[in-house]
């Protein structure tokens, strides 16, 4: 039976892939900024439009208004992505509740990175050094987990790393299966079936 919605993988680093429910909703994650100059019509929208005022909009909206040249407004890093929590990281990453802090720490962060700041550097290191510590502790317990209430260690993960959570169950179900025998078997595309009818049928004509 088909599906009827293929998912449609988040874009790679500070790219969005709009075909992606999870880059539509990770777009919709607040961001704080300040804006710089007046903006009335948009007052409606960011809830202030006087210059100075501090605001927190939608990252596709704060991609939108930022342009460096212009001074229209400031972005600020939200706090998981500061110098403290980057400490955090650094020191164990693995203790860090991420699906708390931000369900899109991965890809949040990297679309930060569209923003000129001089801690963007740090901030890229900081997003891979983390993905490097927790990476094998989430497929280690993916393949540790075998018909097992995994909801606990699951809350804790962002939705890059649920999905790696994911991948690595499927990996391990399909093994058992094949080993137990219960794989299904290996049949003939549709592509080749149909082809063989036609051939059949040139042959009988």
């Amino acid at each position: 039976m088909a599906e009827a919605y293929f998912p449609v993988g988040p874009g790679l680093g500070p790219e969005e892939n709009f075909l992606s429910l999870e880059d539509i909703l990770m777009s919709q994650e607040k961001l704080p900024g300040r804006v710089e100059a007046a903006l009335p019509r948009l007052a409606a929208v960011l809830g202030k439009g006087a210059a100075g005022s501090k605001v927190e909009i939608p990252l596709w909206l704060a991609k939108g208004l930022y342009d460096n040249k212009r001074r229209i407004l400031s972005v600020e890093l939200p706090k998981i992505y500061k110098e403290g929590w980057r400490t955090v990281f650094s020191a164990d990453a693995n203790v860090v509740d991420l699906h708390k802090m931000g369900p899109y720490y991965y890809g949040f962060g990297s679309q930060l990175l569209n923003f000129d700041n001089p801690e963007n550097a740090e901030i890229a290191q900081t997003i891979l050094q983390t993905f490097i510590g927790r990476f094998r502790r989430i497929m280690d317990s993916s393949q540790n987990a075998y018909n097992e209430d995994t909801s606990a260690l699951v809350a804790r993960l962002d939705e890059l790393e649920r999905a790696l959570f994911r991948a690595g169950q499927k990996g391990l179900n399909d093994f058992q299966c094949w080993e137990k025998g219960q794989a299904s078997q290996i049949t003939a595309s549709s592509l080749v079936q149909n082809y063989r009818k036609r051939k059949f049928t040139d042959v009988d004509g």
